[in-house]
Formats: C-alpha cells, sequence, structure tokens
C-alpha cells in the first residue's frame, strides 16, 4: 500500500508534490472505521481517495507520472528526463550540456511481512542523478539504508555544438561515473554493481540490478511496482483501451464469479455473463432478467457506454479488493452516475484487503465528509499565468469543520481552488 507520494519537474507539476495515504491520527478516523487499515507495523492507510480538478488542471498528468516512474522499472534501457516530460518551464535548453534540470520522484510503501520501504530517483537529461533504496519493519522505526548511487562526475562532449538546437540534432556523448553503497552486501555483490553503474553506457535502474543479484527487499520492492502498481489514464474510452490490450490476466478475472457481484452493481438485472474468449470486451454477452423471470441478452458492444466502461473498470476494482493492486483510476466515473460511483467506494471499504483506490473525477458531489475524511480529499488546480498545476489536500484547511461544511458549495464558489473560475 502506497503511503507517501512525492514528485517534482514531471509535466504540468514543478514545484513539490506531496501526495498521502496515511490516515490522521485524531480521533476522527473512528467515524469511518472501514475506509483504513491498521497494520502490524504501527500506521493506519487509507483504502481510497478521489482527487477533483477543472479540465486540463493536471489530474491526468498526476496518474502519469506514477506509469512514468513504473516505467524504468519495466524497461532495460538507462532511466533519464525526456523532454516532453519535463515542466515546460523547466526547459532552457534541449542539450543535456546545457539543461540542468531534473526530476525526482519519492515513493514510501508498507507491503507484506510488516516491511516499509522507501525509494528515491532522480533523473536528468543525461540518466540517474541519485537513486537510493531504505526499509524499515516499524513506523516509529527509523530507515535503513539498503543502497544509495549518486553521480559523481559527468563529462559531456558532443560533434557540432553549433548543430545541437534540437533534441533531433543534438549528438552529445556523456561519460558518467558514480559512488555506490550497499552498507549490508557482500563485496562482489558490491563490485558489481559499481562495475555496471560506471560502464559507458549504463542499463536500468540499480534497483532492479540487486533484485536480479537475489536481494530479497529488491525483489518484493520491484515487483510491487511492475505489477500491484496500476495507474490507469483516460486516454481514449478505457473499454476500448482494454480490448486494444487484451489481457490474459483480464480474462481469468472477468471468469471469476465475484467479478460478476462487481459488475452488477451497475445493473442488478444482470444475473449472467459468457464471456467471449477472444474479444471479452466487446462480444461478451450480458444477460438480464425481467420481473416476469424472462431474459433478454445483448453483447457488451451494443450497450450502453457507462455499461461498456464499467464492465473494464470493474476489473480494476477486482484487482483493488481480491488481488491487493493499487489502482489510480482516471476519470473512472466521467460515465457513471453519482450513486453508482458511491456504492463502488463503499464496496471497496467494505472489504478487507491489502489493495487501495485513488480516483481523479469532475463530480463534485464526491466532496463529502460523510463518507470521506479530510485527508482522503485533494484537489489539483493550475496557475492561469504559468499553466502549473499545483496538488493539495482538504486536509490543508484547518478551518473546514465535518459537521457545519458543504464542501462543494465552497469548491463552486472557488473558495478551494481547482475549479476553472480561477
Amino acid at each position: 500500500m502506497i503511503l507517501n507520494y512525492k514528485f517534482e519537474n514531471f509535466m504540468s507539476f514543478r514545484e513539490n508534490v506531496e501526495f498521502s495515504m496515511i490516515a490522521p491520527k485524531t480521533k476522527v478516523k473512528n467515524r469511518f472505521p472501514n475506509n483504513y487499515i491498521t497494520s502490524d507495523a504501527g500506521i493506519d492507510v487509507l483504502k481510497t481517495a478521489v482527487v477533483v480538478g477543472e479540465n486540463a488542471g493536471g489530474k491526468s498528468n498526476f496518474v502519469r507520472s506514477l506509469s512514468y516512474l513504473q516505467s524504468f522499472f519495466v524497461e532495460t534501457e538507462t532511466p533519464k528526463a525526456y523532454r516532453n516530460a519535463i515542466n515546460t518551464n523547466n526547459i532552457d535548453d534541449f542539450c543535456p550540456k546545457k539543461n540542468k534540470t531534473t526530476q525526482s520522484f519519492d515513493i514510501e510503501v508498507f507491503l507484506k511481512e510488516n516491511t516499509l520501504y522507501l525509494y528515491h530517483l532522480e533523473v536528468d537529461f543525461v540518466g540517474i542523478v541519485k537513486e537510493a533504496f531504505y526499509f524499515k519493519n516499524q513506523a516509529k522505526d527509523r530507515y535503513k539504508k539498503i543502497f544509495s548511487m549518486e553521480r559523481n562526475d559527468c563529462t559531456i562532449e558532443w560533434e557540432n555544438e553549433n548543430d545541437c538546437t534540437n533534441s533531433d540534432k543534438c549528438h552529445a556523448k556523456a561519460k558518467t561515473t558514480y559512488l555506490l553503497n550497499v552498507p549490508e552486501s557482500e563485496s562482489e555483490i558490491e563490485k558489481s554493481l559499481e562495475k555496471a553503474a560506471n560502464k559507458e553506457k549504463t542499463f536500468g535502474l540499480t534497483i532492479t540490478k540487486l533484485a536480479m543479484l537475489g536481494n530479497e527487499h529488491a525483489i518484493t520492492f520491484t515487483d510491487w511496482i511492475k505489477n500491484y502498481l496500476c495507474p490507469e489514464t483516460n486516454i481514449i474510452n478505457y473499454d476500448i483501451y482494454k480490448s486494444m490490450k487484451n489481457e490474459e490476466d483480464d480474462l481469468r478475472i472477468l471468469h471469476d464469479s465475484r467479478y460478476l457481484d462487481i459488475f452488477r452493481m451497475i445493473d442488478y438485472s444482470i444475473i449472467e455473463l459468457k464471456v467471449d474468449e477472444e474479444k471479452p470486451f466487446s462480444k461478451t454477452v450480458i444477460v438480464r432478467q425481467k420481473k416476469d423471470g424472462s431474459t433478454i441478452s445483448r453483447e457488451l458492444a451494443q450497450d450502453s457506454s457507462g455499461v461498456c466502461e464499467f464492465f473494464a473498470w470493474a476489473v480494476q476494482i477486482f484487482k483493488v479488493v481480491y488481488e491487493n493492486k493499487i489502482v489510480f483510476a482516471d476519470e473512472m466515473d466521467r460515465v457513471l452516475n453519482p450513486v453508482l460511483s458511491d456504492r463502488v467506494i463503499a464496496f471497496i471499504c467494505g472489504k478487507k484487503h491489502l489493495g487501495q483506490f485513488v480516483f481523479t473525477t469532475h463530480n463534485v458531489l464526491h466532496l463529502d465528509l460523510k463518507n470521506y475524511m479530510k485527508e482522503q480529499i485533494y484537489f489539483i488546480t493550475k496557475d492561469i499565468e504559468t499553466l502549473e498545476s499545483e496538488l493539495y489536500s482538504l486536509a490543508d484547511f484547518p478551518e473546514i469543520r465535518y459537521e457545519t461544511t458543504k464542501i462543494y458549495e465552497f469548491y463552486m464558489k472557488g473558495i478551494l481552488g481547482g475549479t476553472a473560475i480561477e
């Protein structure tokens, strides 16, 4: 489960962005006993959170930042900052020799066996600047270093400086050296890692190399990033996106009887699914039962857009509740009514699991302190002059009280930010 996530200098976000899923330590959480889990590590972690903001405010970029970080663990090439992923106000020049801007990411998680991990990554146009990995077994303990790596020297050469006017013509070559520290590792492993880090052309993250060498902490964390973190950005209709991917794992879930229980939240007249093995997100047949007992069948592609999209999103909800996945859903409820959205959140909170569900939305009806703690509600707003996004929590407003405030009215008036009228 995610405890804290921080990043800076990614797309529309420039300043340090902080997002937390740690439940408050105050008695207010006693009003919401299903909204968090209590771990043996001495920390309470939220199951859900909602991020509200105007169109083009940066909600999708927030979710994409996690996809971006995750991609470094999946790809084998050297992680580096890419021009189209840097905040435009931080790009002074296209050439790596002239542009010193960096991106940084910090993610703190609680995983099985009562272990907390903290991972830090900083990259620039050349590659990794800093990378560090820590762990502890109790929230009250201090973090112990598993490894740290920091760039010691960087020499950049290029064929023709005069031609270095854009990224296509820049032929700069970098030679870097790193200082590596692995406190509890055998000398052979540290030497192997240091040798890999100081090659003229490096490949991959240090943590993935350490996992390949058998470090249990690195293996556990890397597996979690790759397989349990699920940032889902809604670039196109989500049902179409899922049909394009057509993953075998999704097909397995569609055949699970528990999936039908989730999908039926959109329409309780649905009694059966006849899953199509080749095109499950379009050719699957939905069977409904009328009050008189008769049934009607219809292919998914012929059903409403809301049903089609929820059919796909229900897979992600299944992963949260039954597989302990961490899902960041970008505008899942854009075609769902508020009643169904609340039903989904209530379902997730009502089950015992170690998954988390965070979703972005335009729906101001989610600004409700009857279903959420203030720490579960986030806003994203964009500065109209700099076009930079900002993320902040309702918990940052101590004057907001649970008993008297209609949050959505404050929001619509622009008092809490996050609205286009700014």
